[in-house]
């Protein structure tokens, strides 16, 4: 029996740590069997690890010749000669390895340096998106994915960094450190790291579908667009493209667009439940409800553990779920392989059955429950909002808006600010029911306007945009304004003079608002604490919005609120019209009258007839408002009202002075 395979064997395990000894054992095995390929690519790597270069092409080189789709002589050939820096004979060995085993972790990989150090650019950026198209297994990158999974970010990029100190131009290692800084709330970080990726491999759509992502979730549309349509026309093939890209048009109110792509997609790909779920989304905006409920269903039939669904149904506020669908979530809820996300959406979901039978104390630990999961599970901070009120009120001063003059002067937006769920929809309904007037969405510009005030390491640091505005000039202002109507542009379709922003967050940015758009109008939409308060903790929202998964926060928020609308209304007296709800849906033609007057626009009948606008709406509160105005849900609160102590107190003095406020 043949002594080589034992020799070989101990060669393997001896290689790295005493290269020079495996020579000596590979030598012993080709003494025993001279015709060992094995033992000859052994002892050439034995060679080369010991430094012997020449050594060990001498031994490699007549094998590579011999057998031109033979990979590990290929490969080795390739790394002696890369070791010897000459890249053109380097990137054509290696090329051949790559062709005998396309499927091997970093070949392509290995294969794009001697390429690019050979400058053959462009063949180095086409190897670098093969070796990121192929699944991670190399095994440092596969375990920095499943720490990305396990959510232990700081271990997974730190690790991922130093593979990347030795292998800068991997980008599938870019890529996971991409992934890390978008999950770790950096995404200017992530959108550079992104872009080196698509530098070094342009049809890397992996990269290409991140960066589209990051530009959606960031609202910067225009630039989501563009990357989607690449996307497209890289991978035509695909559907993945596809839904992104009407993700895109979802995103930038091109509702019907959106559902050109949905319906075929539905044909062509009818079992994915993501696709039926966004696709009753896009219906349920456009008013097709009971169409949006069918595709509501249709996810639930493909993916029954997917909680987005069932909440999705519940936040239609109209549906009511069956006794079967209840049990059905139920043990969903029971299963313990589902996500936190699907469970969250889930318990939401019960919440709402619950709440639609009576049963107000297991609607209110549904809530309860689904709310404390999602808040563990976000990075939330408390009180994140006091520091801008108390900045704001020391800076927006009387005497500091008497000193600057500028912004743009279009009159075109009309701003509705304040809490969630505090009747904003409905005035952003009867305003869009005026000719004058096109309803756009929740738009986030003007939120970017403020960050771009400060750089994204600022803003980790607990600088925000107020400390920036004081040295802004006349001209700084107006270009603010202007940038601002710019980028709002791509949400007006109708031509019509005016537009909404239905943005609730956008009451902190009254004074930015004020100084460059001082012609735009802001109406601040204001509901009972306590009903507001209770409203905001049973909605489970796409995103953000976190102060509302716990009702002292709530309460707090509320206040902040308050006291900073106060401080704009003493030193921009008349410059905020504020709407009462309870008065509004007990009175409607009165405050519309004078809502259309603070705006400027002359009466017309149909503002009072909001439910008949068939208008594409998004928010929670897409089919109440095509109800005719009414007062049924004012004190639906009061039920919960033995659960609510924690935001009773948390509101102190405001509670006792709406709707004013407190002295």
């Amino acid at each position: 029996m043949s002594t080589a395979p034992v020799l070989l064997k101990e060669a393997i395990q001896t290689m790295r740590a005493d290269p020079a000894r495996a020579a000596t054992l590979c030598r012993a095995a080709l003494q025993a069997d001279p015709r060992s390929l094995d033992a000859s690519l052994l002892l050439s790597e034995a060679l080369r690890l010991s430094g012997d270069l020449a050594g060990a092409q001498n031994v490699v080189a007549p094998i590579a010749a011999a057998h031109p789709k033979l990979f590990g002589a290929q490969r080795q050939l390739g790394s002696i000669l890369a070791a010897q820096g000459t890249p053109l004979p380097a990137s054509l060995a290696l090329r051949a390895a790559a062709e005998a085993n396309p499927t091997h972790p970093t070949i392509w990989r290995d294969l794009s340096v001697q390429l690019a150090l050979a400058g053959d650019e462009k063949a180095a950026q086409a190897a670098r998106a093969r070796h990121a198209d192929l699944p991670l297994a190399e095994p440092t990158l596969a375990r920095v994915a499943a720490q990305l999974r396990a959510n232990e970010l700081a271990a997974g990029e730190a690790a991922v960094r130093t593979y990347l100190a030795e292998h800068p131009e991997d980008v599938s290692a870019l890529n996971l450190l991409a992934e890390a800084q978008a999950r770790d709330d950096r995404p200017d970080e992530a959108e550079i790291t992104l872009r080196r990726c698509i530098a070094l491999a342009p049809t890397y759509r992996r990269a290409r579908h991140g960066l589209t992502q990051l530009m959606l979730g960031l609202s910067r549309l225009d630039d989501a667009l563009d990357g989607a349509r690449q996307l497209a026309v890289l991978d035509p093939q695909s559907s993945g493209p596809q839904r992104l890209l009407a993700a895109v048009y979802m995103a930038m109110s091109q509702y019907d667009r959106a559902l050109e792509i949905y319906e075929p997609l539905t044909k062509s790909d009818p079992r994915r439940a993501g696709l039926w779920l966004s696709y009753g989304h896009a219906l349920k905006t456009l008013t097709r409800t009971e169409e949006g409920i069918e595709a509501y269903k249709r996810t639930i039939q493909l993916a029954p553990n997917l909680g987005e669904a069932y909440w999705s149904l519940a936040n239609l506020k109209t549906y009511r779920f069956s006794d079967a669908d209840i049990e059905q979530m139920r043990g969903q809820v029971a299963r313990q392989d589902i996500s936190a996300e699907d469970r969250v959406g889930l318990l939401y979901a019960l919440g709402k059955a619950a709440e639609d039978k009576g049963k107000t104390d297991a609607a209110f630990a549904h809530y309860s429950e689904g709310a404390a999961l999602h808040l563990s599970a976000s990075n939330y901070r408390p009180d994140r909002l006091k520091p801008v009120v108390d900045k704001s009120v020391k800076v927006f001063t009387r005497e500091f808006f008497a000193a600057r003059e500028g912004g743009a002067t279009a009159q075109d937006p009309i701003f509705i600010v304040g809490l969630p769920r505090a009747g904003s929809t409905l005035l952003e309904q009867i305003l869009a029911s005026h000719s004058m007037v096109e309803g756009t969405a929740e738009l986030s510009d003007m939120h970017l306007v403020a960050q771009s005030l400060i750089t994204p390491k600022e803003a980790r640091e607990g600088r925000i945009f107020v400390d920036a505005v004081s040295v802004l000039s006349a001209e700084q202002l107006r270009e603010l304004g202007e940038a601002y109507l710019r980028t709002t542009r791509v949400h007006r379709i109708s031509g019509a003079p005016f537009f909404i922003n239905k943005m609730p967050n956008d009451f902190m940015h009254v004074g930015l608002i004020h100084l460059t758009l001082p012609n735009a109008k802001i109406i601040d939409a204001r509901r009972n604490p306590m009903a507001c308060g209770w409203s905001c903790f049973k909605q489970h929202f796409a995103r953000g919005q976190l102060f509302t998964y716990d009702l002292g926060e709530i309460g707090k928020y509320y206040s902040d609120y308050v006291r900073l609308m106060a401080h704009y209304d003493e030193v921009l007296p008349g410059r905020v019209h504020r709407v009462i709800h309870e008065e509004l849906v007990t009175d409607p033609e009165t405050h519309i009258r004078a809502l259309l007057d603070y705006c400027g626009l002359p009466f017309e009948e149909q503002c009072l007839r909001p439910h008949e606008n068939e208008r594409a709406v998004k928010t929670a509160s897409s089919e109440q408002v095509r109800q005719p105005i009414n007062a049924k849900g004012l004190n639906s609160w009061k039920k919960y009202e033995p659960h609510l102590e924690p935001l009773r107190t948390a509101l102190g003095p405001v509670l006792d002075a709406y709707p004013a406020a407190p002295k």
